[in-house]
């Protein structure tokens, strides 16, 4: 029998890994826009445009293919391995899960995850990301 506790700190960990997860995608998109506009030079800087857009562009793809995301799978097992419903729920699990997961049918969530894809994309072409000039 596994010992709980590692179990539900890991998944806890896992979960809040997740959580960072989508802040970084939703409010990614909300810095590069807000940024551009107010003159913020590193919300176009190659290496976070790049990892903003794979970050959603993974989440796009695993809905397309009716795939769960990796962390939710992950995070599961780790709850499963702790017992799962025999123990009562964390603070941080109660609290981030309610943040992140919603009941609607898979494909609302494909429809939403495309949308906000399609935004990022647009975000490429209205304020393109720039490489870093020689000159600093």
């Amino acid at each position: 029998m596994h010992e709980p506790l590692p179990y539900r700190l890991l998944a806890d960990a896992v979960l809040l890994l997740h959580f960072g997860v989508v802040v970084f995608v939703v409010a990614g998109l909300a810095a590069i826009v807000a940024g551009n506009l107010r003159g913020w030079r590193w919300v176009n800087a190659l290496w976070f445009r790049v990892a903003h857009l794979g970050a959603i562009g993974v989440v796009v793809v695993q809905s397309m293919l009716g795939r769960l995301c990796p962390l939710t799978v992950l995070e599961s097992w780790l709850r499963e391995q702790a017992g799962g419903a025999a123990y009562s729920r964390s603070f941080i699990e109660h609290w981030v899960q309610r943040v992140l997961f919603y009941e609607a049918p898979f494909w609302v969530f494909t429809v939403a995850y495309s949308v906000f894809g399609l935004l990022v994309l647009a975000t490429w072409w209205r304020f393109p990301p720039r490489r870093r000039s020689p000159h600093g």
